[in-house]
């Protein structure tokens, strides 16, 4: 038996070694630090296939074996990187053109269950109340311990109109919670705005997509020529946007910023991971016969005073965003400190239609600020309602395996010190979060919410984030530039 494992080793170790050749793994490994091919551990992988195939208790077909071989290389790097099979390849790319099926929440991956980075505007997990952080722990009656990430998102993922049960463990609460939900195509419409009164724009954007610049601009363009009257604030609302696609942000970057003013750079190991992005056509089009939908806006667009929010749940391409905006002193960040995820995803197409979702590269700011594992912080910090507990938000930084922060200098600054920091730059200190309603009080309000929601009003009265940042807009706490 010995022997007849050890000659499977060793005729697997010689085709795996026959197909890294074939894919030119020398070359690659020039790209980075050259070094011999890793001759020992090839034949360890082979020992433990040939033990497996041999000793398992089931047998198991080849392809699973090497299929979960690489989930384990590459969900092993960090919690981004990972395998598309075809089903989850093909699912990538309907999303980034705003419809797909399924629940509605960006999820991440941490100590073996499944997290809600955050709850997708209208959609099934938004109305049944799930919340950025949130751990989910069972699907239906099937813990999620165990599962990859792509196995759990398959789960939630259906057919519209089929139900699924999400049990919850949520901070805060001492029992879990459970959802039923039910699955829908989930038609996302990245772009929401509104005139709030006179003078005061409004603009909501729930994620990045192919067309998100464009339906942006328009909003825009339409907003002011329905004020009576110069514009005196516009408002961009970011908080539990995931991020999305980067030419997105660029667009949206670029439609308040002068021409060809730097938005994003990265930086990685290879020449095709160095990118610097600004705010031209030529970074933010898709397709060289396509309209500069930009230049449809008005001047005053380039000059309105301006504020982002920005929460926990504000990750990736919102990020860039808003580092952007902060960096060229062109609007005032408010709320509370990003998700942090500051990492570029590649996505490299292989054969048979799947592909490999790698990092590759580190977004920083125009001023050089790593965004990986740090975020972006306020430059007006508002309380998040969670008093002591803000420590236990999900961040990038929290999630285990996670790409560190590299190229910054930063020190982190407790909320006292950002808070008379801030009221001392702008002249505006900000109004004290009121009390959430307990009991009947809290239902009578969610009530209400849900109300404003079906009746298509897309913000509330009751929002504190954004009544503070129409206070500070009317207190002509910006300085013009």
């Amino acid at each position: 038996m010995r022997s007849r494992i050890k000659q499977l080793g060793l005729v697997i170790g010689g085709v795996l070694i026959g197909v890294a050749i074939s894919l030119n793994y020398s070359a690659i490994a020039q790209r980075g630090a050259a070094g011999p091919l890793p001759i020992e551990e090839l034949r360890a992988f082979t020992e433990v296939f040939g033990r497996v195939k041999s000793d398992y208790v089931e047998a198991v077909e080849d392809k699973k074996l090497i299929t979960e071989a690489i989930n384990g290389m590459l969900t092993g790097l960090d919690p981004h990187s990972a395998y598309l099979d075809q089903e989850a390849f093909k699912e990538m790319q309907v999303g980034t053109q705003g419809e797909f099926g399924g629940l509605g929440i960006e999820v991440g991956m941490e100590d073996g269950f499944v997290r809600v980075v955050s709850p997708i505007d209208d959609s099934p997990a938004s109305r049944a109340g799930l919340k950025a952080g949130d751990l989910i722990v069972k699907l239906d009656d099937t813990s999620v311990k165990g599962m990859t990430l792509n196995d759990a998102v398959k789960r939630m993922r259906g057919k519209p109109n089929t139900q699924i049960v999400l049990t919850v463990v949520r901070k805060g609460e001492t029992k879990p919670l459970v959802f039923t939900l039910t699955r829908a195509v989930i038609k996302i419409q990245s772009v929401k705005s509104k005139l709030l009164e006179p003078g005061y724009a409004y603009v909501r954007v729930s994620q990045f997509q192919e067309h998100t610049g464009e339906t942006m601009a328009r909003a825009i363009e339409r907003m002011f020529k329905e004020n009576k009257g110069p514009m005196k604030g516009l408002i961009l609302d970011l908080r539990n946007d995931p991020g999305g696609l980067l030419n997105g942000a660029v667009a949206v970057s670029a439609a308040f910023l002068p021409k060809d003013a730097l938005v994003v750079y990265t930086d990685g190991r290879t020449e095709d991971a160095k990118m610097k992005l600004n705010a031209s056509p030529e970074h933010y089009l898709r397709g060289r016969s396509k309209e500069d939908f930009l230049k449809r806006l008005p001047p005053e667009a380039k000059t309105v005073p301006m504020v982002v929010l920005v929460n926990g749940g504000s990750a990736s391409a919102s990020e860039i965003v808003a580092g952007a905006l902060q960096d060229h002193d062109r609007a005032v960040v408010m709320g509370q400190k990003t998700f942090g995820k500051g990492s570029v995803q590649t996505i490299l197409p292989l054969g048979n239609n799947t592909a490999i979702k790698l990092t590759t590269a580190r977004y920083y700011t125009p001023k050089g600020r790593s965004i990986q594992a740090k975020g972006i912080t306020p430059d007006i910090p508002l309380d998040d309602g969670a008093n002591d507990r803000a420590s236990l938000k999900l961040r990038e930084a929290d999630l285990t395996k996670h790409l560190g922060e590299a190229g910054t200098s930063e020190k982190p600054e407790d909320k006292a010190a950002a808070a008379a920091r801030a009221a001392q730059k702008y002249k505006f200190t900000p109004a004290a979060r009121p009390k959430e309603p307990e009991g009947k009080d809290l239902e009578i309000a969610r009530e209400k919410e849900r109300a404003l929601r079906e009746a298509g009003e897309i913000v509330s009265p009751n929002d504190y984030e954004l009544n503070q940042a129409i206070s500070f807009l009317k207190s002509r706490g910006i300085a013009k530039h």
